[in-house]
């Protein structure tokens, strides 16, 4: 399984991705919005996980433009952001996870 972790918080990147690649999986891991958004476009995912507190791009804005692109490959926002309204939103901008 190959998986995109975009997050720009080092060690929080950094914990994520050794978990799953200490479980098998390869993981791809960027640390701002434009990149993360340029990898998920041109990269083949199982699975995105993806910040929404972003540099350069926030990661509401990544979801939208993947999905108006008509890319379906399966993200898990995985944030700070936890009120019933922000996962809401970003329920509806295309999250199958918050």
């Amino acid at each position: 399984m190959k998986i995109l972790v975009i997050e720009d918080d080092k060690t929080t990147g950094d914990y994520i991705a050794d978990g799953l690649r200490q479980e098998g999986r390869l993981v791809d891991l960027i640390a701002n919005g434009a990149e993360g958004l340029i990898q998920a476009t041109v990269g083949r995912y199982d699975v995105i996980i993806l910040d929404r507190m972003l540099p350069d791009l926030d990661g509401l804005a990544i979801l939208k433009t993947l999905r108006g692109a008509r890319n379906r490959t399966p993200v898990l926002l995985l944030t700070a952001i936890g009120g019933v309204d922000d996962r809401i939103e970003g329920l509806n901008a295309g999250a199958d996870d918050y």
